[in-house]
């Protein structure tokens, strides 16, 4: 078993490493594409194809501290009505360029607080949405849920609109990690949550947890994780802080002297780790663990598992969509985003027009890399038939690359004819391996703690 020392001598704890939901990565994109560009790669979906949505919701009640997220505060509805208006119009926008006959493989409502829309407004989102892209018979449809800003009517409306997947961001349950982290969460309304979900026939049920909080320590994750399992949640996505508080003022209010250690990190995530396989979770890709039967486990035995913005998923629509200010979209060409601020998104599509102000155009390179990566982090293997028969790259080329990724981590990684294998005690560097297939420079962005 590979000791903390070894993990140390090859830079694990000092190392700042992209999470690789993407292939680019964001800070990589450009401003050489725009709505054109947008326009055309919509228009090039095939007629008949199913496609995923993402709606962003940028408003909270409250912001967290440790959230990242590009989201802003408000006290009353009137700017989140204002915003639904915007949406509305761009989903029309949407429908008019989309091919005849895509349909919605998935949708996912994320933020902010999608939840702050009231039931008439979550109705009027789902119609448009519904106008733009019909739902098909199997489309996943997933709300990310604060509990302390839901309600039985909200539910039923979300309910009555499709809605089959719910996710809850649970954090931690002291109250002193939560205080430090300006989000106050109980044990008791996360449970109501889940138990109304539950009621109302949305039987699949993710849950967010985080490891590497101020004043956390193994007991304290580990009562957390304790609570949260009594949940019963399908999937858990167990996920590190990022401390990057000059791309995030908000953290600055964190006590960043309560932070744990890179070391301390790790034992966090293997205390977490272990409590959820002894709950009989299967293990998925670097930081997410789901029950046996749930379609995660399932599309990671078949290796049909893939990874996007959202984490880890089983969706296998070549197109995914987003809606909203700041949201990016990944088409088969390349990716485009939103304008970020809400205000400048606002602007452009009540001017007729989508407000992609950048992205990023596959090459082929790209497309090898980003494959590779995936593979990575979501089979920890690069298999090298799929490779060669997919990509312009001989075997032997190929052979050299991965010999040469395998010597940066010597005695580690296991190479052969078969491709690259990362065994489980080495998968904690999963993301600085990755980092060695990736072409672009790193310095380009701060990114946050390798484990």
């Amino acid at each position: 078993m590979i000791t903390k020392a070894q993990l140390g001598k090859l830079g694990l704890f000092d190392a700042k490493v992209p999470r690789y939901t993407s292939y680019p990565t964001a800070p990589h994109f450009t401003r050489d594409i725009d709505a054109g560009d947008f326009v055309n790669w919509i228009e090039a979906i095939p007629e008949g194809a199913r496609v995923s949505l993402y709606v962003h919701v940028p408003f909270c009640r409250r912001l967290c501290w440790f959230c990242a997220c590009r989201t802003q505060g408000t006290k009353s509805d009137k700017p989140v009505e204002a915003y639904l208006e915007t949406l509305k119009t761009e989903l029309g926008m949407l429908g008019q360029h989309l091919p005849k006959g895509v349909t919605l493989s998935r949708l996912h409502w994320g933020g902010g607080t999608p939840t702050l829309l009231q039931p008439g407004m979550m109705e009027e989102l789902v119609g448009a949405i519904k106008e733009a892209a019909p739902f098909d018979s199997d489309t996943e449809f997933s709300v990310e849920i604060d509990p302390n800003e839901i309600d039985g009517a909200r539910l039923d409306a979300l309910a009555a609109a499709g809605m089959n997947r719910a996710s809850i961001g649970v954090q931690d349950f002291n109250e002193e990690i939560q205080q430090s982290i300006g989000r106050l969460q109980g044990y008791d309304i996360t449970r109501w949550a889940a138990e109304e979900i539950r009621a109302r026939g949305v039987h699949s049920l993710n849950a967010d947890i985080l490891y590497g909080l101020p004043h956390q320590t193994k007991a304290r994750i580990t009562e957390s994780v304790q609570k949260l399992l009594s949940l019963n949640p399908d999937r858990v996505a167990l996920y590190g802080y990022a401390h990057v508080p000059w791309m995030a003022k908000r953290q600055q209010l964190l006590p960043s002297d309560a932070l744990p250690t890179p070391e301390e990190r790790l034992d966090l995530f293997e205390t977490a780790r272990k409590l959820f396989l002894w709950d009989n979770y299967a293990e998925i890709g670097i930081d997410h663990f789901a029950t046996q039967d749930d379609s995660l486990t399932i599309a990671q035995k078949s290796g049909k598992l893939r990874r996007n913005f959202q984490g880890y998923t089983d969706d296998t629509a070549e197109a995914l969509i987003g809606v909203g200010a700041s949201s990016i979209s990944r088409f088969p060409q390349g990716y485009a985003q939103n304008a970020p601020a809400t205000g400048a998104h606002t602007a452009a599509i009540r001017e007729g027009r989508f407000s992609t102000t950048r992205g990023h155009v596959f090459s082929d390179d790209d497309r090898m890399r980003s494959r590779m990566i995936e593979q990575l982090m979501c089979e920890f293997r690069i298999d090298s038939r799929e490779i060669t028969e997919t990509f312009d790259i001989t075997p032997t080329a190929l052979r050299q690359m991965l010999d040469r990724v395998a010597s940066e981590f010597p005695g580690l990684l296991q190479v052969d004819q078969t491709g690259l294998f990362v065994p489980p005690e080495a998968r904690p560097l999963t993301r600085m391996i990755a980092r060695s297939f990736d072409a672009y420079e790193l310095s380009k962005a701060g990114h946050s703690s390798a484990i």
